[in-house]
């Protein structure tokens, strides 16, 4: 494996934002995903939409979309970018709910930390909206699953 070179830290060792002003734009694309594991009857719940909180899969859907543009907000060297989508979807199971988030760019950096932010704020608002009927929720899986643009290309990761 080719050793690689960090590049968020100045001559001095210090954290640095990186310069990103040579960089070409394209249109990059960024998927992730990741589960919130429950009981069954949690699910029935939030499917009948029957949680005293409200739809469920409709706040985590706007939690997920405002956690994508607020990115660079809560993660340090994140650049902020100007997103031209994102897109939530979820596939219920028996005791599962998979989150996968699209987010979408033109410039010239990618929207993986969007995409991965917008899972991590589905799973969270999911799990803030159904602790008081199931204390054993479970985030898990929280993943890349492909981008594409830039200089690196498409790239698949599951």
């Amino acid at each position: 494996m080719e050793e690689s070179k960090l590049t968020h830290f100045n001559k001095n060792g210090r954290s640095k934002m990186v310069d990103i002003s040579k960089k070409t734009d394209t249109e990059r694309v960024a998927v992730a995903k990741g589960s919130i594991i429950m009981k069954h009857e949690t699910v029935q719940l939030i499917k009948e939409g029957k949680m005293k909180k409200g739809d469920v899969l409709a706040v985590a859907q706007i939690g997920g979309i405002m956690g994508a543009k607020k990115t660079s907000d809560i993660i340090p060297m994140c650049h902020n970018i100007f997103l031209t989508g994102c897109n939530i979807e979820f596939e219920i199971k028996e005791n599962e709910i998979i989150i996968e988030a699209t987010s979408k760019t033109y410039g010239k950096t990618g929207v993986e930390m969007e995409a991965l932010s917008a899972v991590s704020i589905c799973a969270l608002t999911i799990y803030d909206m159904c602790k008081a009927v199931d204390k054993e929720m479970r985030i898990t899986d929280i993943r890349l699953v492909k981008k594409s643009g830039g200089k690196s290309g498409d790239v698949v990761y599951e």
